[in-house]
């Protein structure tokens, strides 16, 4: 009988909090621990079926090299580091120091992950080490259910624990609909935002779902300012047989890949409306502002719009891009709304999908998705951009969480291509909402859907990428208490953004008129 992935990791997860509960660490230390031994798991097991092909090839004294097993996307694992080891130790062994030398030896045969495997487990508890091994070792699945229950895991954490979650984790399904908007079946993928890689592993799994391998089809290249965040990364890639170029820098300031027009896809869920960026280091000395930012810097003292054109600059000429961007970027005036003009007439807009609230477990307001295409731009779409409102296309999980099903994230893929002129998919079930709103297999707007905008109907509002000023509202639809309120939140949100800045410009004015009476 198949295994219930959810109730198996529901499971896990309770077993895990016992470190919480019978050790010192705050649950936001314990994660990398447990996250680990996850990994260990699944690297035996692909470490296993590798071998397994290997084997016949080697007779007597031969036997694989790491770079063996490595070629085939697998990770080398030395005797003492082995999952099935770890298990049959007798419950006197010191399990924590077991795993510290195990962590140690995959990392000696793995230079790629120097740094990253925990070496933390001395002084846990070895009763709750053994239970989370012995929960561990009996499951049997195929697929990549090890990746599942990670990326579970660091849900949970992100959720329960982490104040600031939403900078690491991206939940699936969000990432999920950008890899299916941009549909990356081939070439150098960047994410400079790039948190627990989450955007890596399901291209990934995109590669693999159109039967190719990721391995010979994609290249990873990302940057992470927090270190500890840059190890879960590594450990994700690792648990997911993949690798990649992911350093550890701020890419306000920093460019370690020097990413002007080198990348065919860019995808990231940046920090929302971070303010204090130091404008003096994205300038010369000279006054230039810095080619990664084409379109200028915001006058305000918020750094949405500079990541914007971070991603923008890092495209190539035919690349596209799917990032996560507050609601306020839509809409904004001043200086941002000029840098918003400026990239819709490069053409590049391709598509704005709003979401609902709840969908990320750390910012409850409602949140776009923007997608640029740089090949788009001259051709016979180049002034349009196409609008989708899917915030009503969701499953309720929780009272306080939202999600995709993967027939709704086909469906707005699917939309998406028909605009395009591209293929449909019709595997995860999309059939019949496809057959209600576009009878004809062809594009047309619909009402409370989507609507094609072109950049003359853009510029009359004000050069505004929110959709709902072009999709409308479905006839006999009434507006409830909920989305009433999720109104109300996003205009507070817009409200508090323009207190913020009369608050920076009174205090300009008086000091511009504490320097005129000074003189």
């Amino acid at each position: 009988m198949a295994t219930d992935l959810q109730d198996f990791s529901r499971t896990l997860f309770a077993a895990a909090n016992q470190l919480w509960t019978n050790s010192t660490l705050r649950p936001d230390q314990y994660a990398q621990p447990v996250l680990a031994l996850i990994t260990l798991r699944q690297m035996e097991a692909r470490f296993e079926m590798v071998h397994t092909e290997l084997a016949p090839q080697y007779r007597g004294r031969l036997k694989p090299a790491p770079a063996d097993y490595q070629a085939k996307g697998a990770l080398f694992l030395p005797e003492n580091a082995r999952f099935s080891r770890l298990l049959a130790l007798p419950g006197t062994a010191d399990l924590g120091a077991e795993l510290n030398a195990a962590m140690k030896g995959i990392a000696d045969a793995n230079p790629d992950l120097a740094g990253v495997l925990p070496q933390g487990y001395a002084g846990l508890p070895n009763a709750v080490l053994q239970e989370l091994l012995r929960l561990l070792a009996p499951l049997k699945v195929e697929g990549d259910a090890y990746g599942l229950i990670f990326e579970y895991f660091m849900g949970q954490f992100a959720a329960s624990f982490m104040q600031k979650g939403g900078e690491y984790f991206t939940p699936a399904s969000i990432v999920k609909l950008i890899v299916e908007v941009i549909g990356p079946y081939h070439g150098k993928i960047f994410d400079p935002a790039c948190g627990s890689g989450g955007m890596f592993v399901h291209s990934a799994e995109f590669v693999r779902r159109h039967h190719k391998s990721p391995s010979k089809e994609i290249s990873i290249y990302g940057v992470e300012k927090m270190s500890d965040t840059l190890r879960l990364c590594r450990m994700n890639l690792a648990v997911h047989g993949l690798s990649g170029d992911v350093r550890e820098a701020n890419s306000y300031y920093d460019d370690p890949h020097k990413l002007i027009g080198r990348f065919d896809f860019v995808m990231a869920n940046p920090p929302f409306n971070q303010s204090e960026v130091d404008r003096t280091k994205l300038v010369s000395a000279a006054g230039k502002v810095d080619a990664r930012f084409p379109f200028g810097l915001p006058t305000v003292n918020n750094a949405n719009f500079i990541w914007i054109s971070l991603f923008y600059a890092a495209l190539n000429s035919k690349g596209r891009a799917g990032f996560v961007m507050a609601n306020s970027a839509s809409d904004i005036i001043g200086s941002e709304r000029e840098l918003r003009r400026q990239l819709i007439e490069t053409g590049t807009v391709d598509c704005i999908v709003a979401v609902s609230t709840n969908m990320f477990f750390t910012v409850t307001l409602p949140v776009t998705l923007w997608f640029l295409d740089k090949g788009k731009a001259k051709g016979p779409r180049g002034d349009k951009v196409l609008f989708v409102d899917a915030s009503h296309l969701f499953r309720q999980v929780t009272r306080a969480q939202r999600t995709f099903d993967p027939d709704h994230i086909e469906f707005l893929g699917n939309i998406v291509r028909l605009w395009r002129g591209e293929k449909l998919e019709a595997e995860a079930g999309s059939g019949s909402r496809m057959a209600d709103a576009f009878p004809d297999d062809k594009y047309r707007d619909v009402l409370g859907l989507c609507k094609i905008a072109t950049r003359d109907e853009i510029k009359k509002q004000d050069w505004s990428l929110n959709p709902g000023r072009y999709v409308g509202v479905t006839p006999g639809r009434t507006q409830n208490d909920e989305e009433f309120n999720e109104k109300l939140e996003a205009l507070h949100e817009e409200l508090e953004g323009l207190n913020a800045k009369a608050t920076q410009l009174q205090a300009r004015i008086a000091q511009n008129v504490a320097e005129l009476l000074d003189r």
